[in-house]
């Protein structure tokens, strides 16, 4: 579709549509965050979880590597002339791979099976993969490999992962992720970028917490 399309859809078409996805993104984000029987739990979670990805730089350390493969990329293609078709892959596999909705999105599928947050994220790689393919051509198409490579490979983690939370900690990170993606629903509707990337660490925060007040008789299970 984006090859036939190209450049024919208007800029207001996409712009709103894109409106609309950040709104339904606050609402999934202020349902999951809704879970939580402890808030206080959450917003130590992701304070604490944006402190530490602030001191780890992690959306800066990810939008170094994503510079890096892209220039590694435009080494390969001018050195072996392979024209746009790997050009398309790696940049399309970047922009539908690297990202917090990817992580939030895949463990919220692997733990509870909601794949909420990942069907609104395969509407926004759509929009992108009309807007990549217009100029990038066919190769745009085979980053779906990349996206089943690493979104699913989260998804059997998170999985695997599922027999060592309780349901306590499940909610609890479900919540923290939930203001996460509120945040993520901001910057699609264009009114804050807030560095999404820094407050990952706080998904793991979350059930540590639970399983310290647990232990301690503080919470049930």
């Amino acid at each position: 579709m984006g090859t036939f399309l190209g450049q024919r859809l208007p800029e207001r078409m996409r712009q709103t549509v894109l409106h609309g996805l950040g709104l339904v993104t606050l609402v999934v984000g202020i349902h999951l965050t809704l879970e939580t029987k402890h808030i206080l739990i959450v917003m130590g979670s992701i304070l604490a979880g944006s402190a530490l990805g602030e001191w780890a730089q992690i959306d800066a350390r990810l939008e170094q590597l994503s510079a890096w493969l892209q220039a590694r990329v435009a080494h390969i293609v001018s050195g072996r002339g392979l024209g746009h078709f790997t050009e398309g892959f790696v940049t399309a596999s970047l922009v539908f791979c690297v990202g917090p909705v990817t992580v939030l999105g895949s463990i919220q599928d692997g733990l509870t099976g909601d794949y909420t947050l990942l069907a609104i994220k395969s509407m926004l790689d759509g929009f992108a993969a009309l807007a990549f393919a217009s100029s990038l051509g066919v190769g745009v198409l085979f980053s779906v490999l990349t996206v089943l490579l690493y979104q699913g490979g989260l998804t059997l983690l998170a999985g695997l992962a599922q027999s060592l939370l309780n349901e306590a900690m499940i909610a609890e990170m479900s919540a923290t992720g939930g203001v996460m993606i509120l945040a993520i629903g901001l910057l699609l509707l264009d009114l804050k970028r807030i560095r999404v990337a820094n407050m990952l660490p706080g998904l793991v925060i979350a059930p540590l917490i639970v399983a310290l007040l647990q232990a301690w008789g503080l919470l049930s299970a």
